[in-house]
């Protein structure tokens, strides 16, 4: 299980190696992606609160990257953060995430993105629930929910 000392560690010297790379120009990533998920996904860009369609979703299944469809978290460690995005407590598996500090916007926060293909996805933070105290922040539009029957 990962804690806050293991993002922390990974933001500061380096991220676990992902299993596979996924690279694209921008111009294919414009097209494969919505508008909305281009801006998210590859500019760094942010959905406004409780609009996205996955916030609320709470069915059984894996969330996959919206770009490259590597698997990233699973419905089980999903929680109501009342933030206004989806949260979950801890990646699908350890190398699924890429972790970088971003003091955009006057604050020091972690970034965390696909691991396969740099997608934005959010920021984790050290304020969720036990037993990990992590909650990653993270936008409906960069995801998509395989759900399982």
């Amino acid at each position: 299980m990962l804690t806050w000392k293991d993002i922390m560690d990974f933001a500061v010297n380096g991220n676990p190696k992902p299993d596979r790379r996924v690279e694209k120009s921008a111009e294919e990533w414009q097209e494969l992606l919505t508008p909305q998920q281009f801006r998210i996904t590859r500019l760094k860009g942010t959905e406004a609160p409780h609009s996205g369609a996955l916030c609320s979703a709470h069915e059984a299944g894996k969330y996959g990257c919206v770009c490259c469809d590597t698997l990233l978290f699973d419905s089980t460690i999903k929680f109501d953060s009342s933030s206004g995005w989806p949260s979950f407590t801890q990646p699908i598996q350890e190398n699924a995430i890429k972790y970088e500090k971003d003091t955009a916007f006057g604050m020091v926060r972690v970034e965390v993105m696909c691991n396969t293909c740099d997608a934005h996805l959010g920021h984790v933070f050290p304020d969720g629930p036990e037993p990990s105290g992590l909650r990653y922040c993270v936008n409906s539009e960069s995801i998509t929910l395989e759900k399982v029957e």
